[in-house]
């Protein structure tokens, strides 16, 4: 690698670890609470258009496009996998040229089985190729990360698509595929963060196959399972006293999927909200008052106290559920620090599925 190269990149993770530690400092978890004054603002009522929308959406301030996987490897031993592109705009307006872009691009690649985590960090400035997203053909990446669909790829169902990434002492290739559509989340694609109007653009395509390769320590093994995307874009996700969230994404050996989420604030009146998608796709909200989330063991990791076993209940669905991490040390120690792993379930229902903990 030129030292051209290397002063470049030192020079966009620079900038790029400046402009975030100065939000995550701001206003709850992430600055995602800070003010979007002259970014565009997520409304009811938008029309998603496709392949459009698996592109980039420089207006808004964030977004991300997000994987996780439930695997189970050749012995039947069970594994996960994240791969994820973060957005940021570090100011509204016009869009600069080369090193000009004010946009910020960060990855985070990890893999968790039962016996260790293992995780990456990547960052770019915008404008220099570096990384970025396209809508169609539809491609994702940062440096040799990526995840890259075909001419062929199917703009409604984003399938087929491969995934790729690599830390020190870890990699994973897969190849997706659905036979369903994406779905949106909430009302139509506009998913409510807060009483106060906080919101965000929302869908996900939670009916992948993924199959491939996982590999740790130079050790390779053939995996199979079921991944969940998410899509977000924001201006103001977070409300000022919103201090982080506890989701999870849940897939039921019916076929059926869940997800749920409940934003904390700084008052203890929680924010939480839910979907259930059928295992045709269609979908149906769940109303904040028929959810019940209920930590129920905590691990210490990183200084923190973190809730990774839950009693989650929807009684109008007659769902009642206990779930358990695949390896409660999946600590993310990236430049916004989070707890993210797989997890199993049992009680009314089973299967399998991904927590994400912030804020703590």
């Amino acid at each position: 690698m030129s030292a051209d190269r290397i002063s470049r990149r030192a020079f966009a993770a620079g900038i790029a670890a400046l402009a975030l530690a100065r939000r995550a400092s701001a206003q709850g978890y992430a600055g995602l609470g800070e003010s979007a004054d002259g970014f565009a603002k997520v409304t009811p009522g938008r029309t998603f258009t496709f392949p459009a929308d698996h592109g980039p959406h420089p207006d808004f301030r964030i977004e991300w496009w997000y994987l996780t996987a439930n695997l189970v490897d050749s012995s039947g031993a069970a594994c996960g996998l994240q791969w994820t592109l973060f957005r940021q705009a570090a100011q509204p307006g016009p869009q600069g040229e080369g090193w000009a872009n004010q946009q910020i691009w960060m990855a985070h690649a990890a893999v968790t089985r039962a016996d260790t985590h293992r995780f990456s960090e990547a960052f770019s400035r915008g404008g220099v190729g570096q990384a970025g997203v396209t809508a169609k053909p539809f491609a994702a990446w940062i440096d040799d990360w990526e995840m890259k669909g075909f001419e062929r790829t199917d703009d409604r169902t984003l399938s087929p698509l491969t995934l790729k990434a690599a830390g020190t002492d870890f990699s994973y290739a897969l190849t997706l595929e659905a036979d369903r559509p994406v779905v949106l989340q909430g009302d139509h694609g506009y998913s409510r963060k807060s009483e106060r109007g906080q919101a965000s653009y929302y869908y996900s395509q939670p009916f992948y196959r993924a199959r491939g390769t996982l590999t740790i320590d130079d050790k390779s093994v053939d995996v199979s399972g079921k991944a969940w995307m998410d899509r977000e874009w924001s201006s103001q996700p977070l409300d000022a006293d919103q201090t982080g969230w506890d989701w999870l994404s849940l897939h039921l050996s019916s076929g059926d999927k869940l997800m749920l989420y409940r934003l904390r604030q700084k008052d203890g009146k929680d924010y939480p909200f839910g979907n259930w998608i059928s295992a045709s796709g269609n979908t149906q909200m769940i109303a904040g008052g028929d959810i019940q989330m209920t930590p129920k063991a905590t691990v210490d990791v990183a200084g923190r106290k973190l809730p990774v076993e839950w009693q989650i209940a929807i009684p109008s669905r007659a769902f009642s559920i206990s779930c358990k991490p695949l390896n409660p040390k999946a600590w993310m120690g990236t430049g916004f620090s989070y707890w993210e792993g797989p997890i199993s379930f049992a009680g009314t229902h089973d299967g399998v599925g991904y927590l994400e903990l912030t804020g703590y």
